[in-house]
């Protein structure tokens, strides 16, 4: 029975697809000399609009991204996407210094973001996005802020649904705004 266990979870994490984002070197002073450690981040996701991170430490490079791995696992949360492929709207997010812009982007564009974004954007399964990061560089901090505007990310669904509405209402209203004529205040 053990066995059937094993295989159901590797058939489990099969599906997801991990990407290491950042190593670094640690050191820890003792009485003898220095202690080095590795700490890894990396970001998992099923490329379906489930996504997460997580930070592993560890004396060897490949037991710290075991365990990052698999604190990513733990802390997945589900993005919702437009036609699978990008944003619904424009969010913004931040953590600590880093700040990011993300902007949904018509088919073709590609993923434009930076490193730890771009990872974020992969492993989630967006294919049109335009991303900006603004104050830190801080791979940490960057996939923080990424993930603090995922989860502002909204579905016409959901802001129905709060809204008491139909989405096909929801929608016409929309549209209605973006080609209706403007007014403006003097008349």
């Amino acid at each position: 029975m053990a066995r059937q266990d094993m295989r159901d979870r590797d058939e489990r994490d099969s599906e997801f697809v991990d990407k290491l984002v950042h190593i670094n070197r640690v050191a820890k002073v003792v009485k003898g000399g220095r202690r080095f450690g590795f700490a890894a981040l990396v970001v998992v996701g099923d490329q379906k609009g489930r996504v997460g991170f997580g930070h592993g430490k560890a004396r060897e490079v490949p037991e710290a991204i075991r365990k990052a791995t698999e604190a990513a696992k733990r802390t997945m949360i589900r993005v919702p996407l437009r036609e699978g492929r990008t944003l619904h709207h424009d969010v913004e997010g931040r953590h600590g210094a880093g700040k990011v812009i993300l902007r949904a982007a018509p088919a073709g564009t590609g993923i434009i973001a930076g490193g730890p974004m771009r990872a974020v954007f992969e492993t989630l399964g967006v294919q049109d996005v335009v991303a900006k990061s603004l104050g830190t560089s801080n791979p940490y901090n960057m996939v923080r802020a990424t993930f603090d505007a995922l989860k502002r990310e909204d579905s016409p669904r959901s802001v129905a649904a709060r809204r008491g509405l139909k989405v096909s209402a929801l929608q016409a209203r929309r549209r209605d705004t973006d080609d209706g004529p403007s007014v403006s205040a003097e008349g």
